[in-house]
C-alpha cells in the first residue's frame, strides 16, 4: 500500500535511495563500524574486536533490526543488538561509550552530505540551462512589467541572467554552509565525553576524519539544531527561487500575454472538459511544492529549542522533514530545469506586447530627452504625466498628444519622437549587463562548453 505522493509521484530514485530505511541503517552501521575501528586504534577496545565489528557491520539486515525493535521498542538499541549478536564475543564492544544520537546525528550528516552532492549537480545543470537561455536571448527585447503594469522595455536575456545569478548565489551559499552543517558528534549522553575518558576528543576527531565529516565543536546529547535549520533555510531559499521563476513563466503563459509556453506533448491533455487548454501544470507543481518546502522552516527552528541537554521532540519531526524537504527540493530543481529546457517563445506575441501601448511605456525615455534639452526633469515629468492621463482618457496615441504640446514641439521633430518612443531603442546597458553576469558565472563555475 502506498500513501505518500513521494512514494509514487514526486522525487527521483537517486534522492529517495539516500533517505530510504536501508540507507539510513547502512549509515548507522558505518558510524558504529568507524567508532569501533577508531577505538581499536586508540587502544580503547581490543583491536581484534574492532576488526570483527567492522567486518560484520555490512551484514546486518533491516529485517532483523525491525524484529528486535518490535521487542524492545528502541530503534538504535535494535541496531546495536543486531550488530552485537552477529559479532560473537566481540559484540560486547559494540557501541562502546556512545549514546544513540552520536549515531543518529552523525548518520544524518552522512545522508545530508550525499544529498548536497546531488543537489549541487542539479543546480549546476539548471545554471547551465539558464546561462544558455540568457546568452541566446540577450537581444530579445520584451515589455518589462512592474506592479503587474507594463513598464519600460527589458530583454529576455535579463530575465534569465537574473535567475542564473541567483542560482549561482545558492551554489555559493552551499559551499559556505558545508563546513557548518556536515558535522558529526561522539560526545556521549550530555556532551561531556565522560564515557570515552581522556581520549574522547581525539576519538571524535578520528572517527569524523574517517567519515569525511567535521567534528562538532561542542554539543550536548545532540548536534545543535541551528545547524540543521541552516540546511532547511537553504532548501527553502532554493525552492523560493524556483517558485519565483515558475510564477514568472506562468504569468508569461497567460492567454492575454502569451509570450512563452511550456513544451506540450503530442498526446498531452490539458483539461478533461476543455480540449484547447495548454495549462502550465509543471510550473504550477513547482510553485505548489515550494510551499511545502518552505513550511519546514518553522519545525526546523523549533527543533533547536529542546529541554535542557535534549528531549525527544525533534526526533519524530526530523524523520518527516529531513527526507521530505530533501526529496522535494531535488524534484523541483529537476522539474524547473526540464521546463526551461523545453520553453517555447512566441516572438510575434512578444513583439505585439512590446508595441501594445504605442510608446506610452516610453514616457521615461521622452522625459529624459526633454530634460537633456533644457526643460528640466520635474517639468518634463509633469508634461509626460499629463500626456499619459490624456491617453488613458481618450485612447489617443502618445505621439499625437505630444505633438500638440508647444514645449515638446519646440524641441522635437515628429521623426525624433518616433525614435524615442520605439521600445527597441531603450534597453540601456542590458546586453553588457547580461554578458558581464554570464562571463562571471562561466568563469566561476567552469560552465562554458558544457553540454546542455
Amino acid at each position: 500500500m502506498t500513501i505518500h505522493p513521494i512514494e509514487f509521484r514526486y522525487g527521483t530514485e537517486e534522492m529517495k535511495n539516500i533517505w530510504e530505511e536501508e540507507n539510513g541503517l547502512k549509515k548507522l552501521l558505518e558510524v558504529e563500524s568507524m567508532l569501533a575501528t577508531a577505538e581499536g586504534e586508540l587502544g580503547m577496545i581490543p583491536k581484534d574486536a574492532a576488526s570483527t565489528i567492522e567486518a560484520k557491520a555490512g551484514e546486518i539486515s533491516l529485517k532483523r533490526v525491525k524484529e528486535i525493535e518490535e521487542e524492545i521498542g528502541h530503534d538504535i538499541m535494535a541496531v546495536v543488538t543486531a550488530l552485537s549478536e552477529s559479532c560473537g564475543d566481540a559484540g560486547r564492544w559494540v557501541h562502546f561509550g556512545a549514546t544513540s544520537n552520536d549515531m543518529i546525528d552523525t548518520a544524518h550528516a552522512l545522508q545530508i552530505k550525499e544529498t548536497i552532492e546531488i543537489l549541487e549537480g542539479r543546480l549546476m545543470g539548471l545554471l547551465t540551462v539558464l546561462i544558455d537561455l540568457a546568452e541566446k536571448n540577450k537581444n530579445k527585447v520584451c515589455a518589462g512589467r512592474t506592479h503587474g503594469q507594463m513598464a519600460i522595455p527589458t530583454t529576455y536575456g535579463m530575465k534569465f541572467a537574473i535567475w542564473a545569478a541567483e542560482i549561482g548565489r545558492h551554489l555559493n551559499r552551499m559551499g559556505e554552509m558545508k563546513g557548518r552543517i556536515l558535522v558529526g558528534k561522539l560526545s556521549g549522553a550530555v556532551g561531556t565525553m565522560a564515557s570515552f575518558g581522556s581520549k574522547g576528543m581525539e576519538l571524535q576527531e578520528l572517527v569524523m576524519e574517517k567519515l569525511g565529516l567535521k567534528a562538532a565543536e561542542i554539543s550536548n546529547q545532540v548536534i545543535q539544531r541551528d545547524i540543521y535549520a541552516e540546511y532547511f533555510f537553504w532548501l527553502a531559499n532554493v525552492a523560493t527561487t524556483l517558485d519565483k521563476i515558475c510564477i514568472e513563466l506562468r504569468t508569461l503563459q497567460r492567454t492575454e500575454i502569451g509570450e512563452i509556453r511550456e513544451r506540450f506533448g503530442e498526446k498531452q491533455v490539458g483539461s478533461s472538459t476543455m480540449p484547447q487548454k495548454r495549462n502550465p501544470i509543471k510550473a504550477e507543481q513547482v510553485c505548489g511544492l515550494a510551499r511545502i518546502i518552505r513550511s519546514y522552516i518553522e519545525p526546523a527552528l523549533m527543533n533547536n529549542t529542546l529541554w535542557d541537554e535534549r528531549d525527544l521532540t525533534n526526533s519524530s519531526c526530523e524523520r518527516v522533514i529531513l527526507p521530505e524537504a530533501s526529496i522535494l527540493t531535488d524534484h523541483i530543481i529537476r522539474l524547473t530545469t526540464k521546463i526551461l529546457k523545453g520553453i517555447e517563445f512566441d516572438d510575434k506575441k512578444i513583439e505585439e506586447n512590446l508595441y501594445l501601448l504605442d510608446g506610452l511605456n516610453l514616457s521615461e525615455a521622452m522625459m529624459i530627452e526633454l530634460a537633456k534639452r533644457g526643460i528640466g526633469r520635474q517639468k518634463a515629468h509633469e508634461i509626460l504625466r499629463i500626456m499619459a492621463m490624456e491617453v488613458y482618457r481618450t485612447r489617443e496615441k502618445p505621439k499625437d498628444i505630444l505633438l500638440r504640446d508647444d514645449t515638446v514641439k519646440k524641441y522635437f521633430k515628429e521623426g525624433e519622437i518616433d525614435e524615442i518612443l520605439d521600445p527597441k531603442n531603450y534597453i540601456g546597458m542590458s546586453k553588457a549587463i547580461v554578458e558581464n553576469v554570464l562571463d562571471r558565472l562561466n568563469e566561476g563555475y567552469n560552465i562554458k562548453g558544457n553540454k546542455i
